[in-house]
């Protein structure tokens, strides 16, 4: 095995799946942070914590190689004050919790990567938006991101590294976003979203699993790291792809104002669909790090090859 020990804060969702299934052919030990307890499998273990307290789960910490924290509740819900307030809390109060408890361990975790969000970056149709260059937007989703990473570095950790990883629109087989378009696909309404102009930036959830263990193995690398395929795609070419794919030849498209109809009937924001994320990874390109699928259609096929 590469590796000794890997923990997942959160990790009992989609993402924290794929990471698992990830890491336990190459690392001795998978430890899932969870609020539900699950029986083992293989070398992967859940631990029961809360995210808000210290406990027996603090032990799983210490010597580990990595800590991924995917701890946030879901955005895809209605802004009300209820929403907001815990969307916020969900994501610091468990960071702000590890801080303390890895700021006074003796032999801490080595890396640990906070997965934030690409989205707090502005509306981009001009240009990609950088880990130097890139402009940081405004509106509650981007404040979130603003709060959640001020949590994070807040604290200085000299024995731990730091990386905020700002993620894309995850690409995957089961509980990601491309099911729900699939869908949309196949009862003919895939065609585009709003005008269909805004960028969105995705990475195959292959992808995402690698780059963590690239930023584990190249120790130069801190701080900020956009996490997104390097080709972004606009949504009407994206929508197009998939019923190609898919061997859908019609598509019919959503107007906006049909889009703040549904989203408000399913309880979720048209945000998450219009805004236009052009985000580039220009820190994982500089340290060499290769996309086993940087091409949006090559993603399409390999996620439909081998949907069961």
């Amino acid at each position: 095995m590469k590796y000794a020990k890997i923990v997942l804060a959160g990790g009992n969702g989609y993402l924290g799946n794929v990471l698992a299934n990830y890491y336990k052919t190459i690392a001795a030990q998978v430890v899932i942070l969870s609020r539900k307890a699950k029986a083992a499998q293989s070398n992967v273990e859940t631990v029961l914590w809360d995210g808000k307290t210290e406990g027996t789960w603090t032990e799983t910490l210490k010597g580990a190689d990595m800590l991924i924290n995917l701890c946030g509740k879901n955005v895809n819900c209605r802004y009300n004050k209820q929403n907001r307030a815990e969307i916020i809390a969900s994501r610091t109060i468990p960071t702000r919790l590890l801080n303390k408890v890895i700021s006074e361990m003796a032999n801490p975790p080595k890396l640990w990567i906070n997965v934030t969000s690409a989205t707090i970056y502005r509306h981009a149709e001009d240009h990609p938006q950088d880990e130097y260059n890139g402009d940081i937007g405004y509106g509650f989703s981007i404040d979130v991101c603003q709060q959640w990473e001020g949590s994070f570095f807040e604290t200085e950790i000299p024995l731990t590294r730091k990386v905020a990883l700002r993620m894309g629109i995850v690409l995957g087989r089961n509980d990601s976003v491309f099911p729900r378009l699939l869908n949309l696909v196949k009862f003919g309404l895939g065609g585009k979203q709003g005008d269909g102009q805004q960028y969105v930036s995705w990475i195959h959830e292959h992808d995402v699993a690698r780059s963590t263990e690239w930023l584990l193995n190249n120790e130069e690398l801190t701080g900020v790291v956009n996490c997104t395929a390097p080709e972004a795609v606009k949504n009407t070419e994206l929508m197009r792809l998939i019923r190609n794919a898919y061997g859908m030849p019609i598509g019919l498209p959503n107007p906006q104002w049909l889009l703040e109809i549904g989203m408000f009937v399913i309880g979720s924001e048209t945000e998450l669909v219009l805004k236009s994320r052009w985000v580039a990874p220009k820190r994982l390109q500089e340290s060499g790090f290769v996309f086993q699928f940087a091409n949006a259609k090559h993603a399409i096929h390999d996620i439909l090859s081998i949907r069961v």
